[in-house]
């Protein structure tokens, strides 16, 4: 009696066809919102995935100016999708393009090489990020007026570049989540950017939904530049481990940026809004100035500045137990036998009557005479 072998019929879908086609689902989903937002079937969904929702007109009847600003709302969670799924195409565009190619050149092995694409990536979109962070900052010219930062609070209205700053920053940093898992990342190595990354979405978040659009704004961006400086110099140190004397910059320009938030936050929270003519809570205008919001805020702003903090000194103690193992010469191992050293022939030793040279041969004895 013959026994049929029974077949196992692959999984349509599964991990490996998820990882080798996320960029085309991406894209494809991405065309898929394009054409329905410019087709509008339905009507006036497909537009709230891919421009600014909340738009409010302001004219101002002696010149007949019309100023544009916006609002947030829940809407824009579906704009925050839409370029979460363009962040995921440009990410896998880089690495592929990019990336890759300088990897395979450096021959590096998988641990430097994931250290590597986070380094690539980050660099990029930190020095994208400052560059439009301070042109917003030099349009809107509240950066040196450190009383902009709660006079006239709350803040519920914002030009569409600022708008659009904290949609794409949301928006990335929630495409980071998944690329955990999409880019293999070593499990060693997910808690460490699974932190940072949920720091960034709570303050910027917090930051958009509180209206405090203008302290978040001035302080990201110095952060943002201290950033890049120390992932670009990490590129750099991969194919030479020379090139350490950046990080002594880099080291000074973080402990500046972290004495600049914790000034700034302790000015806003302790002494500006807290003296502001319109204190109190109201979801409907977005006025959050309460003393427990203050005190939420102001905790979260210390507590990061000093684990940021204790994580750079355990950085450099480590780098300087390094260097100080580096420079201690290896003691040199000595043999137990003692070498025998080379000594004068002729010259003979007296021991228990008997004549003997230095090197243990006993002299050549006289034949006696015969009587």
């Amino acid at each position: 009696m013959r026994f049929r072998r029974k077949y196992r019929t692959p999984a349509v879908i599964n991990h490996e066809v998820i990882v080798q086609n996320l960029v085309d689902i991406a894209c494809r989903l991405v065309m898929l919102i394009v054409v329905a937002s410019a087709v509008e079937v339905p009507p006036k969904t497909g537009i709230m995935f891919v421009a600014l929702q909340y738009n409010v007109t302001y004219t101002i009847d002696d010149n007949s100016e019309q100023f544009d600003f916006y609002d947030y709302g829940p809407k824009d969670i579906a704009t925050i999708s839409f370029y979460m799924l363009v962040a995921i195409k440009v990410h896998a565009v880089i690495q592929e393009c990019i990336l890759d190619k300088i990897s395979r050149y450096l021959q590096l092995s998988k641990l430097e090489q994931s250290k590597f694409n986070e380094s690539g990536h980050l660099s990029l979109f930190y020095l994208f990020s400052f560059i439009w962070g301070a042109s917003i900052l030099n349009a809107e010219e509240f950066r040196m007026n450190l009383t902009s930062f709660w006079k006239d609070y709350p803040f519920s209205r914002m030009l569409f570049q600022e708008k659009f700053f904290y949609i794409c920053q949301i928006a990335y940093w929630l495409h980071a989540v998944p690329e955990l898992y999409f880019q293999k990342v070593q499990k060693e190595d997910i808690p460490r950017q699974l932190c940072y990354i949920c720091l960034y979405i709570t303050h910027i978040s917090g930051a958009y939904i509180l209206n405090l659009q203008h302290l978040g704004l001035i302080l990201v961006v110095p952060h943002y530049l201290v950033e890049f400086i120390f992932h670009a110099l990490r590129l750099f140190y991969f194919p030479d481990e020379n090139m350490q004397k950046g990080f002594i910059i880099w080291a000074l320009l973080f402990i500046m940026v972290r004495l600049l938030t914790l000034t700034l936050s302790v000015l806003t929270f302790g002494f500006g809004l807290a003296r502001a003519e319109n204190p109190g809570f109201s979801i409907a205008d977005g006025n959050f100035n309460i003393l427990p919001v203050r005190i939420g805020c102001l905790g979260a702003v210390c507590l990061t500045q000093a684990w940021m903090m204790r994580k750079f000194v355990h950085f450099q103690l480590k780098k300087w137990r390094e260097r100080v193992k580096d420079q201690i010469p290896e003691k040199k191992s000595t043999n137990p036998k003692k070498k025998r050293t080379k000594k004068e022939p002729g010259k003979t030793n007296f021991s228990n009557g008997a004549a003997k040279t230095e090197d243990g041969a006993s002299p050549r004895t006289r034949k006696s005479k015969p009587v």
